[in-house]
Parts: structure tokens; sequence; C-alpha cells
């Protein structure tokens, strides 16, 4: 035997994944087994977890043996040698999808409750279960996450048989598994305790994550029409909010990007909202003219802002932006307008220089956050904070390069964002 229980194993593949903390990163369980086993790998790496529903369509008489599965959003697997090799009819596999289709309905309301599922889009997704024997499940798991949007699939499971890799066909962007026996009967051989794991474990454990990383976030998917332009965000509030942060992404980058969409989980687990928008369409994006005009971002980004303020979600909360490379020039220069409302504004590997003489208008505290290895623009900021006439301050992320990519840089930086927006913003 390898593992003494569900936790245990969970802890021993969470040490096989290290490499993925700091990342932007969602752990999905695979209920009802795969939960335990995924709470583990969430509380190591400090991501949200979430289920990802998918449903065994076991042979008639071997429930164990699975013939398919079933997942959320239609999709379905078929493992044509098992039901070559058991004779199970179309018949009797339509009668095993109904009463396992409705068994996904039930469950996704139990478990879920009205709680919305863990956005994926454009994250890495670990998809845990606590053994892999036929693939099939976990196969319907991986097409379940890539249909929702999940950049990179991660498919770990504490045991799985020899050749297990070559059963997903390529579904998955990378495997791992704690244990590979050369002899494998059932997942079950290699647990001491092997109990089925019933209903209220699976909502105990997304409730305890859930209560872990702060308040309950509604978060929505919205349109900014800037001048017959449309440009997509992504709004995330929690429950009691004291403020919003707007993020204005750097060239090359979008409401998709992994680093400002993990500095802003943290700024939701302290209680910020933020709104994460593209500043340019993917049209746009491709002139390189367009990547590097200050004043187009900044206009943008002053209207995204006037229209956050006349949403009903904003209604008196204070308001903050976080811009990151080219972002922050457009952050600053929209700061330094005299209409401009908000409250803080904080820099990631920013350049200020694209801002010019409009720094001097700046009234918002500013916060300056540059890698210790990014000399180049170390200088400009350091340039730059002499020209601010508003309180700041320049930080060093000690051993951080430009994207800020070493272990626990992000970490920090995020940490010194929530700490000057709470710090600055009226009524903290």
């Amino acid at each position: 035997m390898f593992f003494s229980d569900r936790t245990d194993a969970g802890r021993q593949l969470a040490a096989r994944l290290d490499h993925l903390k700091g990342h932007d990163v969602v752990v999905l369980g695979l209920p009802r087994g795969g939960v335990p086993v995924a709470a583990q790998v969430a509380d190591a790496l400090d991501a949200p977890l979430d289920i990802c529903l998918v449903r065994k369509l076991g042979v008639p008489q071997q429930p164990e043996l699975a013939m398919g599965a079933l997942g959320e959003g239609g999709v379905r697997v078929l493992n044509e040698r098992v039901l070559r090799d058991t004779g199970v009819g179309e018949r009797a596999l339509a009668a095993v999808e109904e009463r396992e289709h409705a068994v996904l309905e039930e469950r996704a309301a139990r478990y879920r409750g009205s709680r919305a599922s863990v956005p994926l889009e454009g994250r890495t997704v670990v998809v845990v279960d606590d053994g892999l024997a036929t693939g099939a499940t976990a196969l319907a798991a991986c097409r379940v996450v890539r249909a929702r949007g999940a950049a990179r699939i991660v498919l770990a499971v504490p045991v799985a048989p020899h050749g297990w890799t070559a059963r997903l066909g390529g579904e998955a962007d990378e495997t791992v598994s704690v244990h590979v026996p050369a002899v494998f009967y059932a997942i079950g051989q290699f647990y001491r305790d092997f109990e089925q794991t019933a209903d209220a474990e699976v909502i105990a454990c997304l409730d305890r994550s859930r209560a872990a990383r702060g308040p309950v976030v509604r978060d929505s998917d919205v349109r900014i029409v800037v001048d017959g332009t449309t440009l997509a965000g992504r709004l995330a509030v929690p429950d009691g909010a004291v403020g919003i942060v707007l993020f204005a992404h750097g060239s090359g980058s979008s409401r998709h990007s992994p680093r400002n969409r993990a500095v802003a989980e943290v700024l939701n687990r302290r209680g910020l909202g933020t709104l994460l928008f593209d500043l340019l369409t993917e049209a746009e994006a491709g002139d390189r003219a367009h990547v590097f005009d200050t004043p187009l971002l900044a206009g943008r980004l002053a209207f995204a802002t006037k229209w956050l303020a006349e949403q009903p979600v904003a209604t008196g909360l204070p308001l903050g932006y976080f811009g990151a490379s080219t972002g922050a020039a457009a952050a600053l220069w929209a700061a330094a307008d005299p209409e401009c409302v908000v409250s803080a504004v904080v820099s990631r590997g920013g350049r200020p220089d694209l801002a010019g003489d409009r720094l001097a208008g700046v009234r918002a505290p500013t916060l300056l956050v540059v890698g210790g290895q990014d000399a180049l623009v170390l200088d400009l900021n350091r340039r730059a904070a002499a020209l601010l006439r508003c309180e700041n301050r320049l930080a060093v992320v000690e051993g951080a390069t430009h994207l800020f990519e070493e272990p626990g840089a992000l970490e920090e930086v995020a940490e010194l964002a929530t700490s000057w927006f709470a710090g600055h913003f009226p009524g903290q």
C-alpha cells in the first residue's frame, strides 16, 4: 500500500506539483473521491479549489469498470474496447447514460448551490482524482476543462497503471502520478483506507477552501464600448468590498494576463474588487503603434473608470489603478487628469517614462514596484519618482526580473499592492 488514506495521497501528490506554485492555478477535484485529494493540493499551491463534475459510465454488471464517462457541457467519452469486450449494447448504454446524467445535474446543485464555478479561462488547471484506472473519467474531465477555456491542463493522480498517459490521447498538457505500479488491479488496492467519500465531505472541503481564501467573489464578463470600440473585461467584486482596482495591462498582454490575474485574486481575497479589461481589441493589439500609444490607452482607461463609477456595484467605493509595463504609463497619464477620481496607483515593472510631463500632475498616492534585476526599468522608475509631486514610494523586489517570474516575487508584488490600496483608500 502506498497511501494511508486520500488525505495522505493528496499530500504526497502536492509535493510533486510544487513547480506550479506562484502561477495562476485552479485545482479541480473529481467528486467524490478526488476532492479530498485535491483539497490537499489546493492548500499546498495556495490555489482555489473547485470541482469538475464527471460521471463514470459503469458496465451494468461491473459498475466499477468504466465503459465511458459524461461531463458538464455535454461532454461524452466512450471506451470502445470495454464496450466491445463486455458486449454492452446501445440500449443498455443509453440507460446508464440517462441515469448518470441525472446524477450529474443533481450533484451540481448539491455541491455548488447558488455559487458560480471558479473561472478557468486562460488559467492553468490541475485536474485531480484519487487514482486512474481506465482513464475514461479523466479524459472527459480534461475535455470539460478545455471547453471552459483553460490555457494549460495538468492531470494529477496519486496512482495510475503503466501506460496511463497514452490513454489520455494528449488531452492533458502535463501528467503527474506519484506511483505507477507494475501490477495494477484497482485503485483501492493502494490505499489502507479507501472508504467511499461522502457528499458531506466534498461540501466541507469546498467550504473550507472558500473560507480560507476570503469572501465570496461575484464576477461577471463585461463589455465597455468606447467610441464604437468594444472592450471585453472581467469584473470581480467580493462581498463587502472596500474598493475596486482597474488593471491596465502592458504591451502584448490582455485581461487574460496570468500575472495580473494572480495579483487580482489576492486583492479579491483581501476584500478589493478588480476590473481586468482589454485596452485594445485583438486587431488593434497587432499594431505596435497602438501598444505604445499612451494617450490612447489612458483615454480608454479613463472612460472605463467613468463607466465603472456608474455601475451599482461600485457605488460609494473608492477606485484605484494597477498598471503593468506600458499599462502603468497609461494609468499615470490618466491619474494626472484633474477630473480623475482614483485614490491610489500601483505600477508593476512599469514604464512611467512614457507618461512624460504628465507625471508632475499625478495627485493619487503612487507605488512603483520594480524587480531588483530589472536594471533599465529600475533606473526609469527612479527618475520618474523624482518627477512625481504626489506621495510616492519605490519598492524594489530583490532578485526579481522584469516579469517577476522568480519564486515568491509575484506574491511580494501582490502583498505590496494590497497594502498600498488598503492604506490609501478612504475609510481604510
